[in-house]
């Protein structure tokens, strides 16, 4: 299975449908309530519920998820209603889901109307020889990073501070602020300045200020964020910033909480200059790179409201 411990929680939705199609006599039948079988829709209805729910264990690839809502709705149609449809009389399954979790449910709705078809076709078969289903797609889907999945602006700048004594003094090799750079520019984003300071708060402060002048868009501070004596890199950067972003250090912590209860301890600090967003994340290497996942693909808009564009 996909490893999806990098994805945030998020409201997702999904829509799919699917199509039975029938004689014209076999849809009188179902209008008169005359089936053999009794009422088609609840039989449907329930067997679109089971099978949506039962998704992570007919679907090897597919992660179990909790499934908040789900909404299963029939819609008959006449001969020739359609010309797409071949001129068949049918019945359209529309099935509506949605969830908060890591990942969407776009398996869970098509699974539902998959079920739902081939239980109206169960019921169907006494009846009518020339059953067929078709028409089985996702029609919409929304949540998770597909929604701003391509949000990243041309142009769009970073610089990455690494704050540490031993790392500036060559006694050891920095991965944290490396991992980020990485990070960054597989998005796509150009990471124009990476460097290294001591633990330093006029050190710390000229950096940041200078890529501030630079108009840099995003600036990332490794390092100094924890309670040993040494770790200044908040008490360097509160007094600079004009505005702080408290959620967004707060969104660091609780996706790092989900993954170690040492994320506790963390000063994360968040806010903007000028144009610019600074960003203090942890100095490890893991608390680094999840910090930037935390927030991702969101912070990208903070660019957009520091400039003035609103909010979307």
């Amino acid at each position: 299975m996909r490893d999806i411990t990098e994805k945030n929680v998020t409201l997702r939705t999904a829509t799919a449908e699917a199509s039975v199609f029938f004689s014209d006599a076999t849809l009188q039948l179902i209008r008169r309530g005359e089936l053999p079988k009794g009422d088609p829709f609840g039989f449907a209805k329930a067997a679109a519920f089971l099978g949506a729910k039962q998704t992570a264990y007919l679907i090897p690839h597919c992660h179990p998820i909790p499934l908040e809502a789900l909404d299963v709705q029939f819609e008959l149609f006449d001969a020739g209603a359609d010309p797409a449809r071949n001129g068949q009389a049918g019945m359209r399954i529309v099935a509506t889901g949605k969830t908060i979790a890591r990942t969407g449910l776009e398996m869970e709705v098509l699974t539902a109307v998959s079920v739902a078809a081939l239980t109206i076709y169960d019921l169907l078969k006494p009846v009518d020889v020339d059953l067929r289903i078709g028409d089985m797609r996702l029609t919409e889907k929304t949540g998770g990073k597909s929604d701003r999945r391509l949000r990243v602006d041309a142009g769009t700048t970073a610089a990455v501070l690494v704050i540490s004594d031993s790392t500036a003094a060559g006694r050891r090799e920095d991965r944290a602020g490396r991992s980020v750079r990485d990070l960054l520019e597989k998005l796509g984003v150009q990471v124009v300045h990476y460097s290294i300071v001591p633990d330093d708060e006029q050190a710390i402060r000229t950096a940041v200020k200078r890529w501030v002048d630079e108009d840099i868009h995003f600036i990332f501070c490794a390092g100094g964020t924890g309670f040993g004596p040494q770790d200044v890199t908040v008490e360097a950067l509160r007094p600079i910033l004009e505005k702080e972003g408290p959620g967004i250090a707060e969104t660091m912590r609780r996706y790092g909480m989900d993954r170690t209860p040492v994320a506790m301890l963390s000063r994360s600090l968040a806010g903007s200059i000028g144009h610019s967003a600074v960003l203090a994340l942890p100095g490890s290497t893991a608390g680094a790179t999840e910090s930037v996942h935390a927030v991702l693909p969101a912070l990208f808009h903070m660019r957009r409201m520091l400039v003035g564009g609103g909010h979307e």
